[in-house]
Order: structure tokens, then C-alpha cells, then sequence
């Protein structure tokens, strides 16, 4: 329980962020543009940094075989998500929209940014190193089968999204410096630090915003579906206790740690972009983000507590 309770802290003050974030919006402070704005600052700014910072390290055969250890975890994780997916979608009595939204929403979480900070709180760099690596294929999932839940019906070409969004160019270069007998100059490195770190609290801040977008109607009327809480279960129990078996092949607590709770995260808030962009239901997508956001306050904790019991 001593080991529990500063992860615990470190948790609410990540929600804490959000509830400022929430607040801002309430306020006016922040509005749609703003969400924007900091969304671009993210992505092609201080994540990048990050990822670039966080992969300076020196080559060694551990952390090589470390590598494709997460990525063989991630492999099977989606694979079982979009099976799950694919499964729910066509058992759901729901319209044609929702149910691309429903599926969507189960098989991809929140790594980019709620996995990265519970990786940073937990495990510092080496937690950004391994969610980097443990990200590689779901960036690739994202930015293809994701696009294509919502277009199945339409021409299909999104490969310039696929392989030169900014998360999976940042992931390339690191893995190449990672490779390579070479390091990033002392104060550039500093640079890429100091920027980087911006991108726990701007990530939760932009979290809380967004949650703020929804309209309270639409959240007490479709909190009562219960394919909302079917997302919830399957996303944030489910997909990653299916990981717990793999524990019988002993990888080192951080790394495992970090695989099974970033397969654990509340739904992407990017399947709601899909949905206003492509036609899905964005309602429905909006408030299955906000339940699972905020019962990943609890869910988080308690994969924690798990995973400390069976180590």
C-alpha cells in the first residue's frame, strides 16, 4: 500500500490538471481554437521533444531485446482489441455511426498523452522510452484502420498520414540515434528536455478542455447506454488484463508495468475528431471518452495494484 500511494497522488494531480483545464474552458480562458492550438503544440512540438529526448540513450543488447519485446506486446493487444472490436460492433443494436464510434472507441485508448504521463510518473525516461516503443504499431493502427472504421465505404489513401505524422517521424529518428554510436549536443539536448516536459501538463490541461465541449444533456442521456459502459469494461479491463498471461515469460516490472497500462487507457479522444470529420455519431464518441477518462481515475490504480501483487 506504501508503494500504492504516491503513484495515487501523482494520479490526481494529473486530474487535477484536467480539472483546471475543465475549468478553463467553463471560464472562457480556453475555447475551441485554443484546443487546437495546443493539440498542434503537442503533436508536432513538445511530444516529439520528448520522445526525441527520451530516446538518447546508450545502445545495449537489453534494451534492443527490450524493444521488440513491446512491440510483440502491442502486436497482440491490438489484435485482440480489434477483435473485440469488430465482434461488439456486429453483436450492437445500434445505427450505422455509432456503431464505427463504438468500435473505434474500444480498440483505440488515450497513449499518446494519459500514457505517456502515467509512464513519465511511474518510470520517469525509461517509462517515455518504453511507451515510445510500445507506441510504434499503434500510431501506424491509428492513423490507418482507425481513418478507415469511419470510411470503409470510401476511397482509402491515407498513407502521407500513416508514415509522416510527427509521433511516428519523432519515434524513427530516436530509434536511428538509439542505433547509432552518436548523441544529441549537451545544450540540445537540454532543449529537447525542457520542452518535452511541457507536454504532461499541456496534454492534460487540453484533456479537460475537451471534456468541458461537452454538452451536459448529451452526457446524462447517453451515460444511461449501456454500450457506453461496454466500452468502459472492455477498454480499460479487459484489453489489458489480456496481457497478464505474459507475465509467465518474467519481463523486467517497468516494462511489462507499462504495457499493460497504456493498453489500459480511457478511449482517444482522436476517435472523436474521426467522428466530426467522417460522419460517426460525435456525441456518442465525446461522452464514451469522458466516462472512461474519468473511471481510468480508479481502473489505473487498480491495474497498478494488480500487476505489484503478481510481481
Amino acid at each position: 500500500m506504501e508503494i500504492m500511494l504516491p503513484f495515487i497522488q501523482e494520479m490526481l494531480m494529473l486530474y487535477i490538471l484536467a480539472a483546471v483545464g475543465y475549468a478553463a474552458r467553463k471560464i472562457g480562458i480556453l475555447d475551441t481554437s485554443a484546443d487546437q492550438v495546443i493539440t498542434q503544440i503537442v503533436l508536432y512540438i513538445t511530444l516529439p521533444a520528448l520522445i526525441l529526448y527520451s530516446m538518447d540513450i546508450p545502445f545495449s543488447a537489453q534494451l534492443a531485446k527490450d524493444m521488440f519485446y513491446l512491440v510483440g506486446l502491442s502486436v497482440c493487444v491490438l489484435l485482440f482489441a480489434c477483435f473485440l472490436g469488430r465482434l461488439l460492433r456486429k453483436r450492437a443494436s445500434l445505427a450505422a455511426g455509432r456503431k464505427n464510434v463504438f468500435e473505434a472507441s474500444i480498440i483505440f485508448g488515450n497513449q499518446g498523452f494519459i500514457g505517456f504521463a502515467v509512464s513519465f510518473i511511474l518510470f520517469g525516461r525509461q517509462g517515455i522510452v518504453y511507451a515510445t516503443m510500445f507506441n510504434m504499431v499503434y500510431l501506424i493502427l491509428i492513423w490507418s484502420y482507425g481513418i478507415y472504421l469511419f470510411v470503409r465505404s470510401k476511397p482509402f489513401t491515407a498513407w502521407r498520414q500513416v508514415f509522416l505524422n510527427p509521433g511516428l517521424l519523432a519515434t524513427g529518428a530516436g530509434l536511428l540515434l538509439f542505433f547509432l554510436p552518436v548523441s544529441w549536443p549537451s545544450p540540445f539536448l537540454n532543449l529537447l528536455e525542457n520542452t518535452g516536459k511541457m507536454t504532461i501538463p499541456l496534454s492534460m490541461l487540453l484533456i479537460g478542455s475537451l471534456l468541458a465541449g461537452i454538452k451536459l444533456e448529451d452526457f446524462f442521456q447517453l451515460i444511461k447506454n449501456r454500450y457506453i459502459w461496454m466500452v468502459t469494461g472492455t477498454r480499460l479491463l479487459l484489453i489489458p488484463l489480456f496481457l497478464l498471461p505474459f507475465v509467465l515469460l518474467s519481463p523486467p516490472f517497468a516494462l511489462f508495468a507499462v504495457a499493460v497500462l497504456v493498453s489500459g487507457m480511457p478511449s482517444a479522444p482522436t476517435v472523436s475528431l474521426y467522428a466530426y470529420k467522417y460522419g460517426g455519431d460525435a456525441r456518442f464518441a465525446s461522452v464514451a471518452v469522458c466516462v472512461t477518462t474519468i473511471c481510468a481515475l480508479v481502473t489505473i490504480p487498480a491495474l497498478y495494484f494488480v500487476l505489484r501483487l503478481v510481481y
